[in-house]
């Protein structure tokens, strides 16, 4: 199987994982709020040690390749801090009353279902999603691509963190309308658009590859991961009042991820 072919499947199944937490909404009258704390805790350990102990140093790595060692250091660090930069102006449009990673229990979508329908909550959380994974999608199959155990690694931390993605499209719209056909038809549009933003990175920036944009990729695929596992994943795993769980998940993360690179 070609990295090609293994970079799109990762960024597929990623996307996809959304699918399964609107499988969780039909089979439970409420989320699993320990599974989910400790597998978001687990997803920001992954992110976060990939990021500082494999992906900026081979971007330092990529960079020396055409210039010295103090201006690689400093494209390092503009890539990382640019790609934060980006993806928090992409997640401030995002309405912070929908934050996508900020998933409703039950109780609290009755609550607001006195104020909003809860079908159109339902709706903006698939728009909403649908923009944060569009970029993770690149992200995925830029990394599978130049490295398919790395890509495989962040594949399965990112569909993690797809699961609640998927309860907060999935459970407004069944709660609303008891349809678990439309329930899951948008739960897949917004997944969908991860496998759809590693075909523009396809298309876009492989024929383009040097170097210097390896070095910037992984710079800022490092930047974006960091932030998403901070400001996102975090605070979202905390919020299901299982603290222990999301530091224990978030410990384990990173000794899977450190053993994971020895062993590959």
């Amino acid at each position: 199987m070609s990295n090609v072919t293994v970079a799109f499947v990762s960024s597929a199944l990623a996307g996809l994982a959304t699918m399964f937490g609107a499988l969780i909404v039909f089979v439970s009258k409420s989320d699993n709020k320990k599974f989910l704390s400790s597998a978001l805790g687990f997803s920001a350990g992954v992110m976060i040690f990939i990021s500082f102990m494999e992906m900026m140093p081979m971007a330092q790595e990529n960079f020396m390749k055409t210039m010295g060692d103090k201006q690689a250091q400093w494209m390092v660090l503009a890539s990382f801090f640019g790609s934060m930069a980006v993806f928090g102006i992409i997640s401030h449009l995002v309405p912070e009353a929908d934050e996508p990673h900020e998933i409703k229990t039950e109780e609290e979508m009755e609550e607001r279902s006195h104020e909003l329908a809860l079908e159109k909550v339902g709706l903006k959380s698939a728009i909403a999603i649908g923009i944060h994974n569009f970029p993770e999608g690149m992200v995925t199959f830029m990394t599978s691509l130049m490295d398919p155990a790395m890509g495989l690694s962040i594949a399965v931390a990112i569909a993690m963190h797809n699961i609640p993605e998927g309860i907060g499209v999935a459970a407004p719209i069944y709660f609303a309308t008891g349809d678990k056909k439309r329930a899951l038809w948008l739960t897949f549009l917004s997944g969908v658009s991860e496998p759809v933003g590693a075909l523009l990175a396809y298309l876009l920036l492989r024929p383009f590859l040097t170097p210097t944009l390896f070095g910037v990729v992984f710079g800022a695929i490092s930047g974006i991961m960091v932030l998403i596992s901070f400001d996102e994943l975090l605070p979202a795993s905390r919020a299901y009042g299982e603290t222990h769980l999301s530091l224990l998940g978030l410990i384990f993360g990173m000794m899977v991820m450190g053993a994971s690179l020895i062993i590959l």
